[in-house]
């Protein structure tokens, strides 16, 4: 069966060009693939639909090494804060940054106390007075 020539205009109806878009930008993605593949080629494709939305292939791991290095990145970031909120390294920061750190350790600190009080109280029974109490003296310290 030979298909008809499709003459190069606008599709005017808005849903025969929305499929037409979505088989044809399959076909043009599935296309790119193979040529990478077959061919050993470094292939980028964007692609941007008439709402304004992207489709993209490429075939180098380029994207891939680039979320990685962005995420080694958070990690050292969360490591440098994390020893700082232990006291670790506190030599380098400013004043600002250590004002700022006193203020997340003594958020935290009332954090975990009125979670404590808040189990003391609620674990404690007719005979646990003397638990109770223990805990809201070390709690107050």
């Amino acid at each position: 069966m030979v298909r008809g020539k499709i003459e190069m205009k606008r599709i005017e109806n808005t849903t025969s060009r929305q499929v037409t878009f979505s088989k044809r930008r399959n076909g043009l993605l599935k296309k790119a693939y193979e040529l990478s593949v077959l061919c050993d080629a470094e292939v980028a494709v964007i692609i941007f639909s008439q709402k304004g939305r992207v489709y993209e292939f490429s075939s180098s791991e380029y994207q891939a090494k680039q979320e990685m290095a962005n995420m080694v990145k958070k990690i050292e970031l969360l490591e440098v804060s994390q020893r700082r909120l232990l006291g670790q390294e506190l030599g380098s920061c400013s004043i600002d940054e250590l004002q700022e750190i006193d203020g997340q350790l003594e958020q935290s600190l009332r954090s975990i106390r009125a979670r404590k009080d808040h189990a003391a109280t609620t674990t404690s029974g007719p005979g646990n007075e003397q638990d109770h109490a223990a805990a809201i003296t070390s709690a107050s310290r």
